[in-house]
């Protein structure tokens, strides 16, 4: 696939940030003119990835996201969110619905909310090194 524009950025891993992260990448994907429920489904997907990143990643002690999110042709947004956290041992597991580290103050719906929302999700993540969750979605053409 073909990149139109991309864009990338970094910010510490707190909880405050979320919605920036969130806010930036809607605010990005808004050349394409999506729909409302399109741009709450990326919005959401986007919540849910930084927060695994802060919560399950860094276990809420810090470090850096980095997000790249791509405009790709076929109006195909990619949203790449990455952490160098403590990384995820079984990530079949960790997609498994209610499944969480993150004690019963968590769902465990973190990943199965990326699913149902977006077109396709991809992790990749290395013990120790980090993890990094790649969004897909293709917006619909709104032609006048």
């Amino acid at each position: 696939m073909k990149c139109i524009n991309e864009t990338k950025f970094t910010f510490p891993a707190k909880s405050t940030n979320e919605a920036f992260a969130r806010s930036a990448v809607a605010a990005f994907v808004m050349q394409l003119d999506p729909t409302i429920t399109e741009l709450a489904d990326i919005k959401t997907s986007v919540s849910e990835a930084v927060t695994n990143s802060i919560v399950h990643g860094y276990k809420g002690g810090g470090g850096l996201i980095y997000i790249t999110v791509r405009i790709l042709n076929d109006n195909i947004v990619s949203i790449i969110i990455r952490d160098k956290g403590c990384g995820i041992e079984d990530i079949e597991k960790a997609m498994e619905p209610l499944f969480t580290t993150g004690g019963d103050e968590r769902a465990g719906l973190g990943f199965a909310v990326m699913q149902s929302f977006m077109d396709s999700i991809k992790v990749s993540s290395k013990v120790g090194k980090g993890t990094t969750v790649t969004l897909k979605k293709k917006i619909a053409k709104n032609d006048p």
